[in-house]
């Protein structure tokens, strides 16, 4: 709230260079912020009594919108990088795989590892349990299985993260 919205009888007033001004009324702090031609913001609503700051409010509308920009900015958004294996996979294919997830850690991002299972392959779900935990050993050096490997469907799914 701003200027004449604020209706509190009392109010704390901080100045513009954020010296503490005390408690008033909050017509006085309106007419000391007037005679400094800013405007009186409220700050700290929930407080007892209200905190109301002296200040250029379209300054400070400006000045939180670039911290928040700044902030976003510097955020790493993590991503979610997919490996489909088969049970008869070759070495060398697994190798290549095993690459491709490589690359994606040293990114920083996540791998999950998927081991798809068609037709007959579904009564051998057991034995190909391996396969995922192999790729995880090959990896072991710079990743870390942050939810071991489970069923689901007709899949057997593992996630690894990057080591820290």
């Amino acid at each position: 709230m701003i200027n004449e919205q604020i209706r509190d009888k009392e109010i704390r007033l901080v100045g513009e260079n954020g010296e503490q001004l005390g408690i008033m009324s909050a017509k006085d702090a309106y007419k000391m912020a007037q005679e400094a031609e800013l405007d009186l913001v409220k700050i700290a609503p929930m407080a007892k009594p209200p905190v109301c700051k002296i200040i250029d409010y379209g300054k400070y509308c400006y000045e939180l919108a670039r911290k928040e920009k700044e902030a976003k900015k510097k955020q790493k958004v993590i991503e979610v990088k997919e490996v489909r294996l088969s049970p008869n996979i070759d070495t060398n294919d697994l190798n290549t795989k095993t690459g491709a997830a490589r690359k994606f850690l040293e990114k920083g991002n996540k791998v999950k590892v998927t081991l798809r299972f068609r037709g007959r392959e579904m009564a051998h779900m057991s034995k190909s349990r391996y396969i995922l935990d192999d790729f995880a050993e090959s990896l072991s050096d710079i990743a870390v299985i942050d939810k071991p490997s489970k069923v689901e469907g007709r899949s057997m799914v593992m996630f690894l993260t990057a080591k820290r």
